[in-house]
């Protein structure tokens, strides 16, 4: 997503995962904390969701420079008012974008509030160096400048189009369109140039290695070349570039059954999958499923829950698709919860990409819930994020989770919001909050409190008349 983005593959055509961090000093002393499991929650009251909201979208409004762009991260370690870093990127500014509607829809800011920081991002947005519609993986939060070098270590940042990130700026801006007429003929204009295409590797059914149908992770644009992978994972959040590509009709709905539900069986992957092939629209889909302490899932790439669950914060995939990724969201919850409390015996749980509690930024996860051999490791290290994405199939145990971490560890600060991770076998808590997991925050705790309010874009056009139907037909084999 949004952090020093690397690329890796796994077999021809398989799905990539972006995402590696900076380094970041982080120097308080580790405390110990009880390893026990989470007590019940405290009754779930509305005035305690919003002040966890109020709290979190504070800390976007910190992160948010004069300039009307959401920077990457703020440390809460030091004294006084905390200072953005310089990076930002697409995922970011989407971030501060709907974090912004969500405030206003809840009664946090008023209307004219929110039409000044959306009209001043947008601004923002319309002076960004871009290409080919499409915007870069980082720039100055400041001044809107192409970054050129990293801010803590001064090394080279090559020109890239990621298209994941894109997705996340594109959905903000729709969102910023929908809650704002004034706005909406201006971010219009700024989104017509936005063609999906771009990324996307037409399918070939005599050839699906070299031309599978996917999306390229992206392009290098001083050298024009394109990533030498397509994202191909579908439970993962590239997703929602193909979302959006299929709904504007700048990508074919057969692009849907191009990606892949596991690798396909002679690949290497974390396990051999059970399933079977099956032909729609075309494209002989290889139906494929692991199993997790007995139950079929469709997994993730590398195990994460933001791979699997940001999506749904905004495309209601539970509601179009009762039969396939109602039951799919509900299992890998399930089995981030069990990897926490029983076979780790960590006492917490919920693992994503997120700060290195002792400084830098990391992927964890569960690795058999990710095709990646490798897969994401949780190593103790839960991040309060991934909670707040399982509430629509856990909610008790999240907020019994998050109400844990707090207790147990101080991880919720007051006025900012929860911090970004904790090392619970160490006790070590992060200095920093993260834009892209307090956006996640923000859409979780808005959709909690007022269901609907972040997804009226994505319920309407293109995507009631094109992706609601094809996540209707969609069968998994688990």
């Amino acid at each position: 997503m949004d952090r020093r983005s690397f690329l890796t593959a796994a077999g021809t055509g398989a799905a990539a995962l972006t995402l590696a961090g900076a380094p970041a000093a982080n120097a308080a002393a580790p405390v110990a904390a009880p390893h026990r499991p989470p007590s019940p929650p405290p009754a779930a009251t509305a005035p305690t969701l919003h002040r966890w909201f109020r709290d979190t979208f504070r800390s976007i409004e910190v992160m948010t420079t004069d300039f009307g762009l959401t920077a990457d991260k703020v440390d809460l370690s030091g004294p006084g008012r905390p200072v953005p870093s310089r990076q930002t990127s697409p995922t970011n500014i989407g971030c501060g974008l709907w974090s912004t509607v969500a405030a206003a829809g809840l009664g946090v800011i008023s209307r004219g509030a929110m039409h000044r920081s959306l009209a001043r991002t947008v601004a923002a947005v319309e002076e960004l160096e871009r290409h080919h519609g499409f915007w870069l993986n980082w720039y100055d939060a400041y001044d809107g400048s192409t970054l050129e070098r990293w801010p803590e270590t001064g090394e080279e940042v090559r020109p890239f189009l990621s298209s994941v990130d894109n997705a996340w700026l594109v959905a903000g801006l729709r969102i910023a369109a929908d809650a704002d007429p004034a706005l909406r003929r201006r971010i219009t204009r700024v989104l017509a140039a936005a063609d999906w295409s771009f990324f996307h590797t037409p399918y070939d059914p005599t050839d699906p290695a070299a031309r599978p149908g996917q999306l390229r992770g992206g392009y290098w644009t001083d050298t024009g070349e394109p990533t030498g992978h397509h994202y191909g994972a579908l439970n993962t959040e590239p997703r929602m570039a193909s979302y959006l590509g299929i709904a504007d009709g700048s990508l074919p709905p057969q692009h849907y059954w191009c990606l892949y539900r596991t690798m396909l069986p002679e690949w290497e992957q974390e396990q051999t999958p059970g399933g079977a092939y099956v032909q729609v629209d075309g494209v002989r889909v290889w139906n494929g499923h692991y199993l997790h302490r007995g139950r079929k899932v469709v997994p993730s790439w590398g195990g994460s829950m933001f791979e699997a669950l940001m999506v749904p914060l905004f495309v209601p995939e539970p509601e179009w698709s009762p039969h396939a990724w109602g039951p799919s969201h509900r299992r890998y919850v399930r089995g981030q919860i069990e990897h926490g409390l029983v076979e780790e015996g960590y006492g917490y749980w919920g693992f994503s990409p997120s700060n290195v509690p002792s400084g830098g930024y990391r992927e964890y996860g569960v690795d058999a819930l990710g095709m990646q051999t490798e897969g994401y490791r949780s190593d103790g290290v839960v991040t309060p994020h991934a909670s707040f994405l399982a509430l629509p199939q856990a909610r008790d145990e999240a907020l019994a989770n998050l109400t844990a971490l707090a207790r147990d560890f101080g991880a919720y600060h007051e006025g900012y919001g929860f911090r970004d991770s904790v090392d619970v076998r160490t006790g070590r808590v992060s200095d920093f909050v993260l834009a892209l997991d307090q956006g996640m925050i923000a859409a979780a705790l808005a959709q909690e409190l007022r269901p609907g309010l972040l997804q009226r874009p994505f319920r309407t056009g293109g995507f009631a008349t094109r992706v609601k139907p094809l996540l209707a037909r969609e069968r998994f084999s688990i």
